[in-house]
C-alpha cells in the first residue's frame, strides 16, 4: 500500500478559498464544520457551515466513498471502494489539514460503510462479506464479523457497541449484529463466572438494493428504501421484524436519513435526482423537493435547520431549508460529491 505523505496536499491558499489557521477556531461560532468528498477530484474539502466558504481541501484515495470523523474532531477515514476491492483507508489531520499515510485493511476489501463509536471506527467491507471495526490508535483492524450477505454497504452502531445495524444491498436484506449472552445449553453447563456471551446475528428479508438507512433517534426503528422496487421498510429493531412495508415508489433510492427530532425522513433518489420527505408518524409522502441529478449523500445540520444532500452528477452539494423544504443555495466542493458528516471543530 502507497502512503499518501507523498501526495501533494491542497491547501486553502492554493486553491485561492478562504483559509482559517488551526488557532482562529475558537473565533468562530462552535457549529461542527461540514466534511464534503469529491469523487472526481479525489479529495476532502472542509467546509464552514455558516459561510458555506470551503476552508481547506485534502487529497484522498482513488475511489472515495464515505467519511467519518473522530469525536474531539482532530482525524477523519475515508472508505474507498474500487468495485468492492478497495482496501485503503484514508487517514486525514483535520487540525493541520493534511492526509497522514493510509490504512491497509486486506483481506478487508471493500471499503464502504463507516462509523465512529467508542473511539473506534467502524466499516463495511463488502467485497469480504463483513464488517470490522479499526483502532486509530494502533491503526489495526481488531474485530472482524462476517455477514454472509452480498454487498454489505452501509453501518450504523449503538453508542455501546453492542448492537451493529449493516444494509446488505445484494442480498435484498437488513442484518442486526448483537453482543448478547448465550442461552443456557444444559448439556454444556456454563463455568463459574461471568455470562458466556457472543454475537447473533438477526437477518432481516427487504428487497433488492437496500441500500441507505437510518435509525430513529430513540434507536426503536430503522428505515430503509429499496432502489429495485422502490418500497420503504420499517424495521421494529427490539423486535428484528419489519413493521411496514409500503408501496413507496422509491425507485433508484440511495440513502435515506431521520431529521434530528426523528419527525421526518428524507430520501435521496440516484436516478431522477429527487429528495422525498416522509412523516415519520403517519409514514406518508410529505412533499417532493427537485435538487438535481445524481441525489446521493444526506446530512443533516445538528440544529434541524437544513439538510445538505450530494447531488453527484450535477456536481454540487445542495442545501435544503427543512423549514420551508426549498432548495437554498448550492455548495461546490469538487466533482461528484457523495459522502458527508460533520466534524467538531478541534
Amino acid at each position: 500500500m502507497r502512503s499518501r505523505m507523498s501526495r501533494f496536499v491542497l491547501t486553502g491558499v492554493a486553491l485561492g478559498v478562504a483559509v482559517f489557521t488551526p488557532g482562529s477556531w475558537g473565533q468562530v461560532a462552535e457549529h461542527p464544520v461540514l466534511l464534503a468528498l469529491s469523487k472526481t477530484d479525489h479529495t476532502l474539502s472542509i467546509v464552514d457551515p455558516v459561510t458555506l466558504k470551503v476552508i481547506a481541501k485534502m487529497p484522498v484515495g482513488p475511489d472515495p466513498h464515505e467519511v467519518i470523523a473522530s469525536a474531539d474532531g482532530t482525524r477523519a477515514w475515508v472508505s474507498n471502494m474500487l468495485n468492492s476491492q478497495g482496501h485503503e483507508l484514508d487517514v486525514l489531520d483535520l487540525v493541520n489539514h493534511k492526509a497522514l499515510p493510509s490504512i491497509d485493511t486486506a483481506p478487508m476489501v471493500g471499503l464502504h460503510g463507516l462509523d465512529f463509536q467508542g473511539g473506534k471506527v467502524w466499516f463495511t467491507a463488502q467485497g469480504a462479506k463483513s464488517i470490522g471495526r479499526l483502532d486509530p490508535a494502533t491503526g489495526k483492524t481488531e474485530w472482524i464479523m462476517g455477514t454472509g450477505q452480498d454487498f454489505t454497504h452501509l453501518i450504523r452502531v449503538m453508542p455501546d457497541g453492542q448492537t451493529i445495524f449493516v444494509s446488505n444491498a445484494h442480498s435484498a436484506s437488513v442484518s442486526i449484529i448483537e453482543n448478547r449472552e448465550m442461552p443456557p445449553d444444559p448439556t454444556h453447563p456454563a463455568p463459574p463466572g461471568p455470562a458466556r456471551r457472543d454475537w447473533f446475528v438477526t437477518t432481516i428479508p427487504t428487497s433488492l438494493g437496500t441500500e441507505g438507512f437510518d435509525i430513529s433517534p430513540d434507536w426503536k426503528e430503522l428505515w430503509s428504501a429499496a432502489a429495485s422496487d422502490g418500497r420503504l421498510w420499517i424495521i421494529d429493531t427490539a423486535q428484528r421484524k419489519v413493521a411496514a412495508s409500503i408501496d413507496a415508489k422509491l425507485n433508484g433510492a440511495n440513502r435515506l436519513k431521520f431529521t434530528p427530532d426523528g419527525k421526518r425522513v428524507l430520501i435521496s433518489i440516484l436516478s431522477t435526482g429527487d429528495l422525498f420527505v416522509y412523516d415519520v408518524a403517519s409514514r406518508k409522502e410529505i412533499k417532493r423537493v427537485i435538487l438535481g441529478k445524481g441525489c446521493a449523500g444526506i446530512l443533516m445540520d445538528p440544529d434541524g435547520s437544513r439538510a445538505f444532500v450530494g447531488c453527484t452528477a450535477a456536481n454540487y452539494v445542495a442545501v435544503v431549508d427543512l423549514n420551508t423544504l426549498t432548495v437554498t443555495s448550492h455548495l461546490d466542493v469538487g466533482g461528484g460529491p457523495d459522502g458527508l458528516t460533520w466534524a467538531k471543530r478541534p
